[in-house]
């Protein structure tokens, strides 16, 4: 071995041309590439940015690289990016996954402009049948995603959804450790499930199920259905109540009670919601309601009524129906031990009534969506330093809400 240390035998450059940079992320940057020397297709890098970037001395590998490098590599499922190979290479981890066209944060804004048009009906089925179908393949093989958000679901130009992004997934069958005090907050703040938000150390799959729900809602109504604010970590990296967030959820759905949240009362946090109706809110006093929230969407984004066969069978699902609301009740349910499972919620009316969902989102459509934005600037992926991140280490990015807070 030579004096340096490791020498990789693949190398980046010899195997993959960089078309341009795609994004970056609390952890690194990706970068969309075309393969060479046999090999065939295109692909997205991620090069994870070491820990404590600038020291000459770092020679370890970020806790979020570990994690995912462990887990592509054991992970294959048609509903799950694919993980074609792991480069080390001059002290920098690259993962190289297949390309995918675009995701479901685009697809979404493709919607809202230049004039608000809904995504066709039967076109949010396929998506969430197929992001349902890649989480339970997740939950039974004891992986909690713990990052679900249209951003990290991707789409390729064949209509495949695939759940990407497992930098702050976890194993939850006989952790070392507490998941808390692995990582004191995970999922994005509006998708983040009451669990969270109300302090609890522990926490099973049932959060990532709490974001299937925020998605579905968010594929209807092309908004966040719970856009809140995030406190932030004080300097204790104490972890603060996010009563913002729990308010707006509570605008909807009403605030909490034990009666139907049995171990409300034993939440870290449960003193603070009799604060959610201070100041006089009077939305928290009258909630809007999920039925109302939902018929509101779907007359407001224009889905055509509910339509029936002369033998009283409804139609072809141009309208989410009754079993679009009772599924997404199932998925916004206080109370993680009656949220419906990524298992139960496949075989749900909302799927099983009518055609079985395609297998490919874009099928029976004419909308064309652009592909993925790549740039070519700071397309240089063999730099050491990560251009487009901050000297903090967090990514530049405003448009969304932090990506997520790591323990310090």
């Amino acid at each position: 071995m030579p004096a340096g240390g490791y020498t990789s035998k693949r190398r980046v450059m010899e195997r993959y041309k960089i078309i341009g940079f795609i994004s970056s992320g609390t952890y690194g940057r990706v970068y969309k590439a075309q393969g060479k020397n046999g090999i065939v297709g295109e692909f997205a890098i991620k090069k994870f940015k070491p820990d404590k970037e600038g020291e000459p001395q770092y020679t370890g590998l970020s806790q979020s690289a570990i994690r995912e490098m462990a887990l592509c590599t054991e992970l294959s499922h048609l509903n799950v990016v694919s993980t074609r190979e792991i480069i080390l290479e001059d002290k920098c981890i690259f993962i190289v996954f297949e390309y995918a066209e675009h995701d479901l944060l685009q697809i979404i804004h493709h919607h809202t402009t230049p004039q608000r048009h809904c995504i066709p009906a039967p076109t949010i089925r396929s998506i969430l049948w197929q992001l349902l179908n890649g989480l339970l393949y997740l939950h039974r093989n004891w992986v909690m995603h713990r990052d679900l958000k249209p951003a990290n679901i991707m789409v390729t130009s064949a209509g495949s959804v695939k759940i990407g992004d497992l930098g702050l997934a976890r194993l939850f069958f006989k952790p070392l450790q507490s998941l808390y005090m692995g990582d004191k907050v995970v999922v994005t703040i509006w998708y983040r499930a009451p669990e969270l938000l109300l302090g609890s150390r522990h926490y099973t799959p049932a959060i990532d199920m709490w974001a299937v729900g925020c998605i579905f809602a968010e594929l209807l109504s092309l908004r966040p259905i719970f856009k809140g604010e995030e406190a932030k970590m004080d300097a204790k990296k104490q972890v603060p109540f996010q009563r913002n967030q729990m308010l707006k959820i509570a605008e909807v759905l009403g605030v909490p009670n034990v009666k139907q949240w049995p171990l409300l009362s034993s939440m870290p946090e449960y003193s603070q919601l009799s604060t959610l109706s201070a100041g006089g809110n009077s939305r928290v006093h009258r909630p809007i309601g999920l039925e109302n929230w939902y018929n509101g969407v779907l007359k407001q984004n224009g889905y055509p009524p509910v339509e029936k066969s002369p033998t009283g069978e409804k139609k072809a699902a141009e309208n989410p129906g009754p079993e679009g609301l009772d599924l997404l009740k199932a998925l916004l349910t206080y109370d993680p031990q009656q949220r419906i499972t990524a298992e139960q919620a496949l075989q749900h009316k909302y799927f099983t009534t009518g055609e079985k969902p395609s297998m490919n989102c874009f099928e029976g459509i004419t909308t064309k969506y652009p592909s993925r934005r790549v740039s070519q600037e700071d397309n240089d992926i063999r730099t050491g330093s990560l251009p487009g991140t901050k000297r903090s280490g967090l990514p530049d990015d405003s448009l969304r809400p932090t990506k997520r807070l790591k323990e310090g």
